[in-house]
């Protein structure tokens, strides 16, 4: 049993978090929906992975139009979800074992259903009427500029009340909040002191570059193709993607709010934030931004290792320019989130190696300088569930299908039990069906078993405990003979070398000649060889030693 939360003002930093989606991780009332009774029934299991804190998707009072993603009341549990009572037996179940809780703020946008905005559309001279980002429309009657949504279309929907048109960076029922208006940012700031009086120890910033707008509503220009840029802000089937968004998001105003929320945290102590920055080729320029000098927000994750590159050359050419743009703060790792295809089925390039690519996955993350995200089921090598168009619940698939299927195949029921009724996630009729390939590898199915990618999970996290340098040494990479992904992690007079084949083959890796290992050590899962000089490595393998000092 883990240790009760202590006191810690950096416990963020090499922090592993593991992020439960509510609506599908385990279902209490048998409604076929996930609610937050379930996921307190399920704390157990989630401290026996050695996880430090959980992110909690939204569960806020909402319309679920982009499930949960929209919220009409930033203060209370929807009641799919339960109660606040139900929230609060969370927070003090997860915090008796040792788990800090995390939740998700959605604060870019709200519902249309909020009375916010219900009272900011009824007229242009009530008291909210500047709350939110109104615009007249051009003299021949379209919308002000060319913004566009990431869900599709422009970013304006025109209402006949005001007769003005409204921005929404994704639907048109999640109206922008106006961030230049300070009373805005005040009521924003409210409702976060409001959970962080209740006792959460975080918050996960959706699109928190997505606060602020140009205030002259200038167009994008198109975007100019970079071959070598890192970074997508949507799939290549949206034409988001082919502006430049230098005017509709990344504002230079967003310092200043993120400013105010540091200092509101810091009031409560040892609270942390993470920013989730979707920024195309400039995220690590505005992670860098975001979390430089100790008074913005604490970290931040971009979609940079969230596509489908599982190799060398990409994760070091991410990690380097993470750390050359990025010299005083902070950032999270992840493979897999509530909003890409897992990446099991984007690394795998056959089912037979589905498990080897599971847990050298999780061994190249854990390995890495920075905070990691695990998200529900990774730990059971989940794939990317198929799901027929008719089962689909996301409006971003539902709009660009069948050129992009959504993100609902990530979201499906968390398998537990292999032969129990919807895999024992709900004894109803779950919102997303439960695939028989996931039934399969359910919780009871590999807890028995040593060589299980959960057991791997567990043993590898345990490991990066038990390395200081692993929580956050520093780490720089070494120059080899091959596409190879080593580097060192050190600290306090420990050097750990890490070398991982992502490759298909087997490799033979000459190290540099002032590299010297002292002591062979155990990664979980692998085996290190070392033969005169060299690290032997099979297809899909890992090494780690100790280095001289």
């Amino acid at each position: 049993m883990a240790s009760p939360v202590k006191s810690d003002p950096d416990w963020w930093r090499g922090a592993v978090i593991y992020q439960v989606y509510p609506r599908s991780f385990q279902d209490s009332t048998n409604d076929g929906l996930g609610d937050l009774n379930g996921v307190t029934a399920r704390l157990p299991y989630i401290a026996s992975l050695g996880v430090d804190a959980i992110w909690l998707s939204p569960f806020f009072t909402s319309p679920m139009a982009d499930m949960g993603y929209d919220v009409s009341d930033y203060c209370d549990v929807d009641p799919m979800f339960g109660t606040l009572a139900d929230f609060d037996a969370l927070l003090a179940e997860a915090h008796r074992l040792g788990l800090k809780v995390i939740i998700d703020q959605v604060i870019s946008h709200t519902s249309d259903q909020h009375p916010w905005f219900k009272e900011s559309r009824s007229s242009r001279s009530n008291d909210k009427a500047d709350w939110y980002v109104w615009a007249d429309p051009k003299p021949d009657g379209t919308a002000p500029n060319n913004w566009l949504s990431i869900f599709g279309g422009p970013a304006w929907e025109w209402d006949g009340v005001r007769k003005q048109y409204y921005m929404h960076n994704f639907l048109g029922s999640q109206p922008d909040l106006n961030f230049h208006n300070p009373e805005v940012q005040n009521a924003l700031l409210d409702t976060v002191r409001f959970w962080l009086k209740r006792g959460v120890d975080g918050f996960r910033l959706d699109t928190v570059n997505f606060y602020f707008h140009d205030k002259e509503l200038r167009d994008n220009p198109p975007l100019v193709y970079d071959a070598d840029a890192i970074g997508l802000d949507a799939p290549d089937v949206n034409p988001y993607g082919m502006q430049n968004h230098l005017y509709d998001k990344t504002q230079p105003e967003n310092i200043g709010f993120l400013q105010r929320f540091r200092a509101l945290l810091d009031e409560f102590g040892d609270r942390a934030s993470v920013g989730e920055v979707g920024d195309g080729a400039r995220s690590l320029k505005t992670v860098a931004a975001y979390t430089s000098g100790g008074d913005k927000l604490h970290m931040c994750y971009t979609f940079d290792l969230l596509g489908p590159d599982f190799t060398a050359t990409h994760i070091r050419r991410c990690v380097t320019a993470f750390q050359d743009a990025v010299t005083d703060g902070w950032v999270c790792w992840a493979f897999s989130n509530h909003d890409v295809t897992r990446h099991i089925s984007r690394f795998i390039e056959q089912d037979s190696e589905r498990e080897r690519v599971a847990k050298l996955a999780i061994s190249v993350l854990s390995a890495l300088r920075g905070s990691i995200c695990l998200y529900q089921g990774e730990e059971l090598s989940l794939p990317e569930a198929e799901l027929a168009f008719e089962d689909l619940r996301d409006p971003y698939g539902i709009r660009f299908w069948p050129a992009f299927k959504g993100r609902d195949g990530c979201r499906t029921p968390m398998p537990w039990n292999a032969k129990a009724a919807n895999a024992g996630f709900s004894k109803g009729k779950p919102w997303l069906p439960v695939p028989d390939v996931h039934k399969a590898l359910a919780v009871d199915a590999q807890e028995g078993a040593d060589d299980s990618v959960l057991a791997h999970y567990r043993e590898t996290l345990a490991f990066r405990k038990a390395h200081a340098a692993l929580r956050d040494g520093s780490m720089r990479f070494i120059e080899t003979n091959q596409d190879i992904l080593a580097f060192i992690r050190e600290k306090d007079g420990e050097r750990i070398l890490f070398v991982f084949n992502l490759r298909r083959g087997p490799q033979s890796v000459q190290l540099p000649k002032d590299v010297k290992i002292s002591e062979l050590l155990s990664i979980p899962g692998f085996e290190s060889r070392l033969e005169g000089g060299d690290v032997e490595l099979d297809a899909l393998d890992a090494f780690c030693g100790r280095l001289s000092s």
